[in-house]
């Protein structure tokens, strides 16, 4: 499947979620990720973010779609981390 997430976390566990998600998606731009996973790896993401985040303070986002082909992506201006770059 392949995962989008976005979040809006507090300045003092910014650098704990990006850090978390770049060990399992692509940066792509400020709190945005994306990549493609399995289902444990999924999981694994979500219970990893659960640890770090605060619910009461802190907004995660995560899309989920069946593959990349499932939808169109457009990158209007510059394009801060490009995907097809990444070996």
């Amino acid at each position: 499947m392949y995962l989008i997430i976005v979040y809006d976390i507090k300045v003092e566990r910014v650098n704990k979620v990006k850090g978390f998600l770049r060990t399992h998606l692509n940066w792509i731009q400020n709190s945005v990720f994306e990549g493609e996973v399995t289902q444990s790896e999924m999981e694994i993401i979500k219970k990893g973010l659960n640890k770090i985040i605060k619910k009461s303070e802190d907004s995660v986002i995560i899309y989920r779609f069946r593959s990349d082909k499932a939808f169109e992506r457009k990158v209007m201006g510059i394009e801060k981390a490009p995907i097809n770059a990444i070996i």
